[in-house]
């Protein structure tokens, strides 16, 4: 962790058991917290056997027995030989690998951001500053809320719903180090201009097809639904991660029986995403796209979801959409990230939207063993930043204060 952000992240001991992460959430920000070799039986004793004509050794002392006319024998003591006993190996328990999984808020390289790209020629230049950082992380899991097509013609700084990118931010996040990216995001469909034909299709499929040119795996999204539902499964020291998205906000992007698009969030899709996934992974983290934007308290549908996806078997939730930090909530032991707020957009209104968090989940193997939130800010032009001290208490009391109100 940078120098800067020393103090800033709210921690948690990797060996505290998860049932406690958001508690220790509030007191770290109120001040930290202190967190045989069985011998064989003697023979029973026998009468006498007729006097023998040899020697016999008894308990390793050797006895001359003669027949009984001959004179009382005498019985010489020997040393026994010295046994060395060999020094017994024991056997090295490794410990359980540490994994450390990164998830950021969402990622919108559209409108004023991708107009600054345009102009610089550049599409790097937003993660100069949390590039390492995201590069350290085991597995990098973003969400990208934009198509990203050379079909598309780019809006420019307007104000506007249409929300276009093109492949250099997709060989872009590749560099920072992203690995999954969730799309089953409403603007994953976008396309802007005269090409874009046949209900937006080819824009989506390229969007698709960008990432995993470099690499990153994309989840949530396929040419029907069942495809959008099979879970993305990363293996990482022997340790089977299983990633499910689904979004509930944009109905022109749902996935259909012979259509393309997202897997659509509600009760069914979700069980079958999170059992699938359950199936052919040791840990399974649902990523919904859900809920209002602007709002920091998740709503009825997001709580909803949330005791559908914990009944289902997930094991950690991380969720996104609302363009603001949302509460944490911990329902039966497994803790649910409502919102990461932005990463990477230009929406510049007030220093709310301008905020998000990095997410770092950490794994003991297969066991789950806590959180960092590690808070951010971005610019208009989409350069993220580590939140300075200040901004970072902001950040992080409003996390408090919403998931307060949750318990």
């Amino acid at each position: 962790m940078p120098e800067a952000m020393a103090g800033l992240a709210v921690k948690r001991p990797p060996k505290m058991p998860a049932r406690v992460a958001l508690g220790c959430l509030l007191w770290l920000f109120l001040g930290g917290c202190q967190a045989i070799r069985l011998m064989p039986a003697s023979p029973s004793p026998t009468a006498m056997p007729p006097a023998p004509t040899f020697t016999q050794v008894v308990m390793a002392l050797p006895v001359v027995i003669q027949p009984e006319t001959s004179p009382a024998p005498e019985v010489t003591s020997t040393t026994p030989p010295t046994v060395e006993l060999l020094p017994t190996e024991t056997p090295t328990v490794q410990p359980p690998p540490q994994v450390t999984l990164l998830f950021t808020g969402v990622i919108v390289p559209a409108r004023c951001v991708q107009a600054a790209m345009d102009a610089r020629n550049d599409a790097n230049y937003v993660y100069d500053e949390v590039r390492n950082f995201i590069m350290e992380a085991d597995l990098a899991v973003g969400t990208l809320n934009a198509s990203l097509s050379d079909l598309s013609v780019h809006t420019g700084c307007v104000e506007t719903y249409v929300l276009v990118g093109d492949s250099r931010s997709a060989a872009a996040a590749a560099l920072a180090g992203f690995d999954i990216m969730s799309v089953a995001t409403n603007h994953i469909k976008n396309c802007n201009g005269a090409s874009c034909t046949n209900f937006y299709k080819q824009a989506f499929l390229d969007t698709l097809n960008n990432l995993r040119v470099y690499n990153i795996l994309p989840v949530g999204a396929g040419l029907n639904l069942e495809e959008a539902l099979q879970p993305v499964v990363v293996e990482v020291q022997g340790i089977r991660f299983g990633f499910g998205s689904l979004g509930m906000v944009e109905p022109m992007a749902f996935a259909g029986k012979y259509g393309e698009g997202i897997a659509e969030l509600n009760d069914e899709n979700l069980r079958a995403a999170i059992q699938a996934a359950r199936q052919v992974s040791d840990v399974v983290i649902a990523m919904p796209h859900w809920g209002p934007e602007d709002a920091s308290e998740p709503n009825s549908d997001q709580l909803h979801f949330a005791q559908v996806a914990v009944e289902a078997g997930a094991d950690v939730v991380v969720g996104n959409h609302t363009h603001v930090v949302q509460a944490i909530q911990q329902i039966d032991g497994i803790d649910v990230f409502y919102g990461l707020g932005n990463f990477i957009f230009d929406q510049t209104w007030d220093q709310g939207h301008q905020q998000g968090v990095m997410l770092l989940l950490h794994f003991n193997g297969t066991d789950y063993a806590g959180y960092d939130l590690i808070p951010t800010h971005v610019d208009g032009d989409g350069t993220v930043h580590f939140a300075g001290a200040d901004e970072a208490a902001q950040i992080l009391q409003r996390i408090e204060e919403a998931s307060e109100r949750l318990r």
